[in-house]
This record gives C-alpha cells, sequence and structure tokens, in this order.
C-alpha cells in the first residue's frame, strides 16, 4: 500500500485558480486525481502515466493540467477557470487503467464559489 498525502484545496471565486499536490509515500507509477462532490460517486478526472502521457474528463479537458515529478513521488493537478461544479473533495491515487489501487488519504476540498 502506498499513503498519500492531497494538499492545496480551498476557497476559490469562479474563474480562478488552484494548483494541488499529491505526495506519495514511495515510487509511484500511473496515478490519477479523484473528485467527490457531495452526493456524488467518485470520479476519475485526470491521469498521468509514468512517462508523462496524461489523459483528462471531459469535464475538465483544457481548464486542468496533470504533473509530475518522480524524484519527489509527486503528483500535481494545476486547475484554471474553475467553475462552481469543480467543487469537491479532491483524492489522489495509483491506478490500474481508472480504478484505484490503494487507500485514500484525506483530501484536500476544493471550493469554487463567489
Amino acid at each position: 500500500q502506498v499513503q498519500f498525502v492531497e494538499s492545496g484545496g480551498g476557497l476559490v471565486q469562479p474563474g480562478g485558480s488552484l494548483r494541488l499536490s499529491c505526495a506519495a509515500s514511495r515510487t509511484i507509477f500511473s496515478m490519477g486525481w479523484f473528485r467527490q462532490a457531495p452526493g456524488k460517486q467518485r470520479e476519475l478526472v485526470a491521469s498521468i502515466r509514468p512517462g508523462g502521457m496524461s489523459n483528462y474528463a471531459d469535464s475538465v479537458k483544457g481548464r486542468f493540467i496533470i504533473s509530475r515529478d518522480n524524484a519527489k513521488n509527486t503528483v500535481y493537478l494545476q486547475m484554471d477557470s474553475l467553475k462552481p461544479e469543480d467543487t469537491a473533495v479532491y483524492y489522489c491515487n495509483r491506478i490500474l487503467g481508472v480504478v484505484p489501487l490503494d487507500s485514500w488519504g484525506q483530501g484536500t476540498q476544493v471550493t469554487v464559489s463567489s
């Protein structure tokens, strides 16, 4: 099992930006950022492979960018042009395909509101 610590969330106005960080306890491979809004299922919004190839959910494509620093075992999510519907708790995890492999961390709350 790998442990994750997510950080960087907060309250931001619509159109604003945030950068989330996910620190893993050891070497990571394919990673994903997930989010869970109140009353909704957790969804995968972005993923990145060891070589850097990334994929995005349609709802965030063009606004979010996932990146990684393998030396630091850290994955980032740059979120721009934020919308109220992006409000959720954001989590990271190792993935196999789109399936999370490890226990969830505490997540980081992102609230987009004026």
